[in-house]
């Protein structure tokens, strides 16, 4: 399949070609042998690898899934999540956001723009939530999954989250109050940094990360941006993301699709895509996703540029859409 599509001029090669490798790999590992680091650690990391004590030491497993059940795989070189953090630094940039964010932007565009070979600089990382509702103001965010698709060791990141609330609507993902609501699961505030230097440890040197979500640009990016500014942290200026949702959109309304709707879960009806687990839980609905991306852009003959350039958006796109909202 990768072999027929076209490379552009510039020959950035195609998403399709540039990930083929990486989805052979996991369809041949995935649930023995993928790293995953899960957050039922004992310590929380200050931001230049201090430590404090926040949470009690558990065994780690690669995935909790279904109602109330836990399912541990073997896995290869499993590790605590401490071995990122203490060697790996982050820049918190704290709220409000100052002027220099648009003269920032302008600068990451240009330094995309100049490197031929995006695959070199570009990090896509597919990444999902699941919340207590769906208020951005009012809910919180008690999952949260992220896989890179380059693959190897630590390339995926789970962990449940602590709302500091009871959770009402378990019937939707099966997460209960009493899974959260405990010393080894991560607050926000104690999360945020914690996740921010995972992602650091996976970007390309002098790279940016590309967000892959479905629905993310109306549901999981302004949660997430929330949920930080509530932690007084702003997105990094190097973070882009992508709606998947919008990508579905295009192929419903080209020529001869047979796919029902804009739902992830008719995406994967339509690639017949088969994964381990109960959709909406944020690692079972990252692995889904991850699968069908590879395919959803091969539809649409869509390259890793037009995902950056055409597709993609930045958390201050959407901060500056409420704004003009409330000022209107």
């Amino acid at each position: 399949m990768f072999s027929l599509l076209q490379v552009p001029r510039c020959r950035i090669h195609c998403l399709a070609n540039y990930w083929g490798e990486t989805f052979h790999s996991f369809n041949k590992t995935y649930g023995d042998n993928s790293s995953t680091i899960r957050l039922l650690s004992s310590k929380t990391y200050g931001l230049q690898g201090g430590q404090r004590k926040k949470w009690t030491r558990r065994p780690i497993t690669t995935n909790t899934e279904g109602t109330g059940r836990t399912k541990s795989r073997s896995t290869k070189n499993e590790i605590l999540s401490e071995t990122i953090l203490t060697s790996a630094t982050v820049n918190v940039h704290k709220a409000p956001i100052d002027q220099s964010q648009a003269i920032q932007d302008c600068v990451i565009q240009q330094e995309i723009a100049q490197n031929k070979d995006l695959s070199s600089l570009v990090t896509v990382i597919v990444f999902d939530i699941e919340t207590t509702g769906f208020s951005r103001e009012k809910d919180r965010i008690i999952e949260i999954a992220l896989r890179d698709l380059q693959g190897g060791e630590n390339s995926t990141f789970q962990t449940l989250v602590n709302p500091q609330r009871d959770i009402l609507n378990s019937e939707i993902h099966s997460i209960t109050t009493q899974m959260v609501d405990r010393p080894d699961v991560p607050r926000m505030e104690d999360l945020v940094p914690i996740l921010m230097r995972y992602v650091q440890s996976r970007q390309k040197p002098k790279g940016h990360v590309l967000l892959v979500g479905h629905n993310a640009r109306v549901f999981d990016v302004p949660f997430i941006i929330h949920e930080f500014r509530r932690c007084s942290t702003e997105i990094p200026l190097d973070w882009l993301f992508l709606d998947t949702m919008s990508l579905a959109r295009d192929l419903r309304n080209s020529d001869g699709t047979k796919l029902s709707s804009k739902s992830l879960a008719a995406l994967q009806e339509l690639y017949r895509i088969k994964v381990d687990g109960e959709a909406h839980r944020a690692m079972v609905d990252v692995n889904t996703l991850t699968s069908i991306l590879p395919r959803l852009t091969y539809d649409l003959n869509l390259t890793l540029s037009d995902l950056v350039f055409k597709k993609s958006f930045r958390g201050s796109d959407i901060v500056d859409s409420k704004n003009k909202k409330k000022s209107s």
